[in-house]
């Protein structure tokens, strides 16, 4: 089996917490051979013994053995090292939210479409459970004819925005989350007919986006992504209504959760719903009978995105995560903070 010879730039949360425990459960086709990081006395993460580490860049891009580069740095930094990436005729995946503007998401794809190098943007909460598990119930017909889907993405986290004195788009609270569930929606629905944004700054102008409703539709069907630093309870992940009934699943996937108390991918029950997590199905039968069930979770596991990745640089595949649906995303979230200050 070909292996992926793979390298980061940036060796920060994104890289040791989202990408690379998840990359070492994959030995037999993915490699790290090299991290760079411009300030590594900052490194607060320990490091792997098998991989390189360097504060210069050249290190990484001039390697012929690295056929691929993961940009995980601040997102303000994205646009400009991906575009370094590309032109050492690397393949390149990079972190969320991908660029600020869809003009500069439209300049990398440009790049690397000229230079025949495949760039994908990291979408690995499409391998969140509770999504996964949603999808299942979805596609399975037993709601009928859908009519609404409530995505919620909460946090009592006050101290967040009330430490931010300035608006940047790109650090705003739907770029930073957004990011995740709207890409969620387009994955699975596609391209809405429209959209509704309302997006708050809740603190006044001047201050940190921290809030968010965006309802995207499609036909009669009503998806609405909701999100606040101000919950102090969470509501429901997931809330699906259709015409035969209705699906609830109350908590998120728990793969953040054990990665933030370093219970690592490999690790028995990684990121695995017990019976108390699982979604409720309520529905109408044909026959006019009621049911209410559990709803065994679904596995989730962000090394999916790495396996797709694998198939798409070394088998040929088609790309997970295509130029359309992130360029849509880019618009999208462009769309919903403009006129904020």
């Amino acid at each position: 089996m070909s292996k992926l010879t793979i390298g980061f730039i940036g060796n920060g949360k994104s890289a040791n917490r989202y990408h690379i425990p998840f990359i070492l459960t994959r030995p037999d086709k993915i490699t790290i051979k090299t991290i760079y990081s411009a300030s590594p006395e900052r490194d607060i993460w320990d490091r792997l013994p098998t991989v390189e580490y360097t504060s210069n860049i050249d290190v990484l891009l001039n390697d012929p053995d690295i056929q691929l580069v993961v940009v995980s740095t601040p997102s303000s930094l994205h646009y400009t090292f991906a575009k370094q990436v590309l032109h050492a005729g690397k393949h390149c995946v990079v972190e969320k939210p991908f660029t600020e503007t869809s003009a500069e998401a439209q300049a990398l794809f440009a790049l690397a479409k000229s230079k025949g190098l495949m760039l994908q943007c990291y979408q690995n909460r499409r391998f969140d459970s509770d999504f996964l598990t949603t999808q299942k119930v979805i596609a399975s017909g037993v709601l009928g004819e859908l009519l609404e889907v409530e995505m919620h993405y909460d946090y009592y986290r006050p101290h967040v925005p009330e430490s931010v004195h300035e608006h940047y788009a790109m650090n705003s609270y739907l770029y930073g989350h957004g990011c995740h569930t709207l890409d969620q929606v387009i994955s699975f629905f596609g391209k809405p007919d429209s959209v509704h944004y309302d997006v708050r700054q809740l603190l006044g102008s001047g201050r940190m986006n921290d809030y968010f409703d965006v309802d995207l539709y499609y036909g009669v069907l009503k998806v609405s992504v909701k999100s606040s630093y101000y919950r102090i309870k969470d509501r429901p992940s997931f809330v699906v209504y259709g015409k035969k009934g209705m699906f609830v699943k109350y908590r998120k996937d728990k793969q953040e959760e054990h990665l933030k108390l370093f219970y690592l991918p490999g690790s028995p029950d990684f990121g695995t719903d017990t019976p108390d997590d699982y979604g409720v199905l309520t529905r109408i039968d044909d026959n006019g009978t009621w049911h209410e069930e559990k709803v065994v979770s679904e596995q989730g596991d962000y090394a999916r995105y790495y396996d797709a990745l694998y198939e798409t640089l070394i088998n040929g595949h088609e790309k997970l995560v295509t130029d359309e649906q992130t360029l849509l995303q880019i618009r999208m979230l462009e769309e919903g903070v403009r006129g904020l200050k």
